[in-house]
């Protein structure tokens, strides 16, 4: 089972937002009575109407009264007045709903006021019999009647070429036989737009939205007057404010290249690749309102610099691998020039995998605990250009392992350094030079080791999204030779590789299938000259959940854990939002280490299945999952417990 606590941006949160369980606040109850004023009581009287809740939350969202609730107004004739105003909001938010023909009065004890009518001396005594007595009874009375449908809906084109639109019915999703409500005609004339955009027709619009009501039928006609505009393509690139952040580096972020074909994804691709160099807080795209004489459309980019310094703390505890806390420092603009240097520093309390426990404060000893530090410098854009230099260190001294199955105990430093290049926001491949010294000790023996290498990797990633991806795929890979002749002390080459695919059976993804697999292969050398660190395990939240973390692999000499010289991990899952905010996330893991440098599959994989539950925020879905062994070894644990925020992968 494993349980963590991860650090994340501070968020304000309001008690208020908590008073539809009247926990805090008691709006709908009016202010005490009182002599010089004349609080009220407002009440939605909807009769039998099918939706009567949610027509009630639209018809409060347009009321004064309601908003006015808690300000009660000094006399009977103020009190007239603001329900008169009432009346108008009220009708139109019926008519937005697709309720043409309703009928809507507010009353007080029997005297009604309807649409039209001016407030008379009888509404006023009737209110003013109420002071200083109590709250005045208002019952707004609706009658909804029945909702009005669309019968024509038409997109005439004006001011360009002709069949821009090429399937309007497509395009607005409005059919005949819709209810005729505002919302959906707004949601039409969005799209409308927005599939003209994404023509690379960035100046479309639509000028007039005409809409024909029959009260008699109760049905709609409704034309839309749209303007395509030209087609055009980017312009030139004005990087305006950027606080203290070079503007060089935020263009070499920026891929667009005058005479590129305008497109809305290409400006929604670039905000992001902006706001990945670690100093910009905030992006902000104008467009300008007119074409250059090229007929491109001109771009304007503003930033935002963050907080320069972050510093933080952290705590986690599983039941696996114990508690540790982490601590973390963070300068975003080191030298001005948007360089980063994160130092951090962990401490745990290590498992110990000969089976003993710490039941007491004199069993315990100086090698229970396990440390970390690392350092990790960027500095991005060099000479403006779309190099990046990178330059990573850590120190540690960590124990591995499960008290039945064993594990490792090791103690190494590693510097790499290495130069990035991004071809675009989603390629991106990095060549360096790595060092390592260490020294690792398991049931195989201890290896006493020196590692120099030449790490090469590459990266593309066409996901929509970091932590909660809908579309697209990813692809890692990497390969890194350790030869002799450089000073490594054991040759060796490693190869790692991970692809993941994500496909959203429905335009709003709200039914989304995702799968991933990830390989590794060491070859160059036998498995006990190969540092325990450096083999390959399975297990764990990132890996084949239901198992515990790197508890898959070959066993050594006393059914000890030693690691393979190759990987396979595979998982597919079903993601599928319930609602806006909560999701279920069925899903198949498998996956082990072999011994061999290649996998091999006459091996039994080990395979989990479970379920997840997922809670979508504005900075990613909060993830639980409950996944249990289908093939388990003997004492695996019936069923694991994971919380993190992101997806699985």
């Amino acid at each position: 089972m494993f349980l963590g606590v991860q650090s994340v941006p501070a968020q304000a949160f309001d008690l208020s937002s908590l008073d539809v369980f009247g926990l805090f606040t008691k709006k709908d109850e009016p202010p005490a009575v009182s002599a010089t004023a004349l609080p009220y009581r407002l009440d939605f009287d909807l009769g039998d109407a099918e939706n009567a809740k949610a027509l009630t939350r639209t018809l409060q969202d347009a009321s004064l009264l309601y908003r006015l609730r808690q300000d009660a107004p000094p006399d009977g004739e103020t009190l007239a007045r603001r329900m008169a105003a009432d009346l108008d909001p009220l009708v139109d938010a019926l008519w937005s709903q697709g309720y043409f023909n309703a009928d809507i009065a507010i009353a007080v004890d029997g005297v009604s006021l309807k649409v039209g009518q001016e407030p008379g001396a009888a509404l006023v005594r009737a209110a003013e019999a109420h002071r200083n007595r109590d709250a005045v009874p208002i019952t707004v009375r609706v009658q909804p009647g029945p909702v009005f449908k669309l019968r024509d809906v038409a997109v005439r084109e004006t001011g360009g070429e002709a069949g821009a639109i090429a399937d309007p019915e497509k395009v607005t999703r409005l059919k005949t036989g819709d209810p005729a409500t505002s919302s959906a005609l707004r949601a039409a004339r969005a799209a409308l737009v927005d599939n003209l955009r994404a023509q690379s027709r960035p100046l479309a619009k639509v000028v007039a939205l005409n809409p024909v009501v029959d009260h008699a039928t109760r049905i709609m006609d409704v034309t839309y007057v749209v303007d395509p505009g030209p087609l055009a393509g980017f312009g030139d690139v004005t990087i305006g404010k950027t606080d203290e952040i070079p503007p060089a580096v935020v263009r070499s972020f920026i891929y667009l290249e005058p005479g590129d074909p305008y497109s809305p994804k290409a400006l929604s691709d670039t905000r992001r690749s902006i706001a990945t160099i670690p100093a910009v807080g905030s992006v902000r795209i104008r467009e300008d309102d007119k074409l250059d004489g090229y007929g491109n459309l001109p771009i304007f980019v503003d930033v935002t610099e963050r907080p320069k310094r972050l510093i933080g703390f952290s705590a986690r505890y599983s039941t696996i691998d114990g508690p540790a806390v982490k601590t973390y420092w963070e300068h975003r603009n080191l030298f001005g020039g948007a360089e980063r240097l994160r130092l951090e520093g962990d401490i745990f309390l290590a498992p110990r995998i000969d089976g003993t426990k710490i039941s007491k404060i004199d069993d315990f000893q100086r090698s229970d605990l396990g440390g970390r530090f690392s350092f990790s410098f960027l500095k991005p854009a060099l000479w403006g250009s779309r190099y990046d230099w990178l330059l990573d260190g850590v120190a540690t001294r960590q124990r591995v392992g499960t008290n039945r199955y064993g594990g490792y105990t090791a103690r190494y430093a590693n510097v790499t350094t290495a130069i990035q290049r991004r071809f675009s926001d989603t390629f991106s491949v990095q060549a360096g030079i790595e060092y390592e010294r260490g020294q690792t000790s398991d049931v195989l023996g201890q290896v006493d080791y020196t590692l120099i290498g030449i790490p090469l990797s590459l990266k593309y990633d066409s996901t929509d999204s970091l932590l909660d991806p809908t579309r697209g795929f990813r692809v890692t890979g990497s390969v890194t030779p350790y030869p002799t002749f450089l000073g490594s002390t054991v040759g060796i080459f490693q190869a790692k590789g991970a692809f993941s695919a994500y496909y959203a059976l429905d335009e709003d993804a709200r039914y989304v299938l995702a799968g991933r697999i990830g390989l590794g292969s060491i070859s160059g050398a036998s498995l006990d000259e190969i540092p325990a660190t450096r083999r390959f395990y399975a297990g764990g939240g990132g890996s084949v959940r239901g198992y515990a973390y790197r508890t898959l692999s070959p066993l050594g000499p006393d059914n000890q854990l030693v690691g393979g010289r190759s990987l396979f991990e595979a998982s597919v899952e079903a993601r599928i939002k319930i609602t806006d905010t909560i999701g279920i996330v069925p899903f198949f893991d498998a996956g082990t280490a072999f011994e061999s440098s290649i996998p091999d599959f006459k091996q039994k994989l080990q395979m989990a299945a479970g379920l997840g539950f997922r809670y979508y925020t504005g900075i990613g879905p909060i993830r639980v999952d409950i996944a249990a062994p289908l093939n388990p070894r003997k004492g695996d644990k019936p069923v694991a417990l994971y919380v993190s925020i992101g997806q699985a992968f």
